[in-house]
């Protein structure tokens, strides 16, 4: 028994597009206005001048023949693209943007250049940084093609091409670097992946506009401990700054202590302002050393204080 495979074959999307845009709107509306022509024209020639046959077959065929050439002929570039043509397999040049014809069979439209900006996403999974930390990097390119010419003949797929040299840059970058200095100076890895990129690409008719990091993602465990690193850093400035407010303190006060080291007046009334400000306040109790009262003369202030306190208000 024989059994027959049968392969399916798929198109890549850039051969789809291809076939997509074979034909266009106008090139359509054309081909059927031939036919249309083509179709009265056979018809008066037959009952009107009772032309021979061939001669109606000749108008019929040639018709026909005009309407498949302006069907294949006929090419529309939007503004932002160019259109690479070959004839016989060689470079022609470049067509658009707008309408523009080619000859059919002999020419063909291998490649329709978008020179807007482009947007890639690429990412480097695992890659070890210089202190050897794994660590997943997610960006995003920015490019665009300036050179159409280049970027058809140069390289194959410059689309993949270009994912490709991103990707491979930034893995080298990667282990260039330290961890903390991913984490802290990404501007620094954009300018240098840019850099790198463009150098790689340049030659293909296509420059890098930016490159901007989105995600750095490490182990999990390096996170729980860069975490209780942080902490502990915030609670030994915490201490720090909680020392220097003790010493700035204690500074005030040596500096206030001078100012009463000489003037013993001057400490005798500051206490007695204290202890009249602590009187003032109902139901306070303040307890004073009997030392204190014979230095400061406090028994007389306390026996005026009594006395105002007692003496009732008119």
């Amino acid at each position: 028994m024989v059994t027959r495979s049968t392969r399916k074959t798929t198109l890549t999307p850039e051969q789809a597009a291809l076939a997509a845009r074979m034909v266009n709107g106008v090139s359509l509306t054309a081909f059927f206005i031939t036919l249309i022509i083509t179709s009265v024209l056979a018809i008066v020639l037959d009952t009107q001048t009772a032309a021979p046959d061939w001669v109606i077959a000749l108008v019929s065929i040639a018709g026909l023949l005009v309407g498949f050439y302006l069907l294949f002929a006929i090419k529309i570039a939007d503004q932002w693209e160019k259109a690479v043509v070959l004839r016989f397999g060689r470079f022609r040049g470049l067509k658009g943007p707008g309408l523009f014809w080619i000859i059919p069979i002999v020419d063909s439209v291998r490649k329709w250049i978008d020179h807007r900006v482009m947007v890639t996403p690429f990412n480097a999974e695992k890659t070890l940084t210089k202190d050897t930390v794994p660590v997943d990097v997610d960006a995003v390119l920015f490019w665009m093609v300036w050179d159409a010419e280049k970027a058809a003949l140069e390289v194959e797929d410059y689309k993949a091409a270009i994912a490709w040299a991103a990707q491979t840059a930034l893995r080298e970058v990667i282990g260039q670097m330290d961890l903390a200095d991913i984490l802290v100076g990404r501007a620094k890895m954009d300018d240098d992946l840019q850099r790198i990129i463009d150098a790689r690409t340049n030659p293909w008719g296509i420059t890098v506009q930016s490159v901007e990091i989105r995600d750095v993602v490490i182990p999990e465990a390096l996170e729980d401990a860069m975490s209780r690193q942080a902490q502990a850093e915030r609670e030994r400035q915490a201490r720090v700054i909680l020392g220097e407010s003790e010493k700035q303190i204690a500074e005030s006060f040596r500096e206030a202590s001078l100012a009463y080291q000489e003037n013993p007046t001057a400490l005798h009334l500051r206490a007695m302002n204290m202890l009249f400000e602590g009187l003032k306040e109902k139901g306070a109790l303040v307890i004073v050393p009997s030392s204190a009262v014979d230095t400061m003369n406090l028994g007389g202030l306390l026996a005026t204080t009594a006395l105002a306190q007692n003496t009732p208000k008119e």
